[in-house]
């Protein structure tokens, strides 16, 4: 085990994303030294990072882009692990869906890790979560937080009334540090808690805050998800009630500014 002044150094790849920023959130509140590759480290975009409780002493920032060997070998050098969170997407002019060129390119990784652990004497782990959605750390927005900061907004009048599984971004990143930590963890983790469909989940905003402006109609789409984290819930992880991520993200928004507190 490769330790600095003895703790544990590891490595997260997009550091200053969603789910990233509450992995090294986690992991320098328990004592990790953590290595975060960002594009920028002087970018404002990731001035959050710094912030972080323990962070000074705890958190090293690299400039790295995923396609840059040199830059990930630096930043992955004397790490025990590496939570590798992002992904490599490229400019929205080169792609005409960036987030459905995210899911293939998440996808395609994890086969090509699972395939090369069997050839190796590397051990890999993945945990792979449904939709994510709760309050972010990043002064800047993703797309699920963005889908229910419009719905809180008022800004669809009709909405397809799919289902679709959910689950709080710091029960995936509690979820990816259990799996690390774990002796026991091996192969592949569905990460998922609740599945919504569009109109419960906007009967759920109307409960908690009902003078917002919610779509007015639904179109009926029949379909099953069917998704379990039985696997990981055996290996002890625990999810949070559906109202307190609702909350915390309203929290979260009003104090970034992205909705009005009035």
């Amino acid at each position: 085990m490769t330790e600095v002044e003895g703790k544990q150094r590891v490595c997260v790849t997009g550091a200053g994303g969603y789910l990233a920023s509450w992995v090294i959130k986690f992991l320098v509140s328990k004592g990790y030294m953590v290595h975060g590759t960002v594009r920028d480290p002087g970018d404002m975009k990731n001035a959050h990072l710094t912030k972080l409780e323990n962070a000074s002493e705890n958190l090293q920032l690299f400039k790295a882009d995923l396609l840059d060997y040199e830059g990930l070998c630096a930043a992955t050098d004397g790490c025990t692990g590496v939570f590798h969170v992002a992904c490599p997407v490229p400019a929205r002019s080169n792609v005409p869906n960036p987030e459905e060129y995210y899911c293939l390119g998440k996808t395609v990784a994890e086969s090509e890790a699972l395939e090369y652990a069997k050839s190796s004497e590397f051990s890999n782990i993945t945990v792979c979560p449904s939709i994510i959605i709760g309050p972010p750390l990043q002064p800047t927005m993703n797309a699920s937080s963005l889908f229910l900061l419009t719905l809180l907004k008022g800004g669809i009048e009709s909405l397809e009334n799919k289902a679709r599984p959910v689950v709080d971004v710091r029960d995936v990143a509690e979820a990816l540090l259990l799996a690390y930590e774990k002796p026991e963890a091996k192969g592949r983790y569905i990460c998922t808690s609740y599945v919504l469909r569009m109109q419960d989940l906007v009967n759920k905003l109307k409960s908690l805050y009902p003078n917002y402006n919610y779509p007015k109609s639904f179109t009926a789409i029949e379909e099953d998800v069917k998704m379990s984290s039985e696997k990981l819930q055996n290996l002890g992880w625990k999810y949070r009630p559906l109202d307190e991520t609702i909350v915390d993200a309203v929290k979260r928004y009003e104090e970034s500014g992205f909705l009005s507190k009035d």
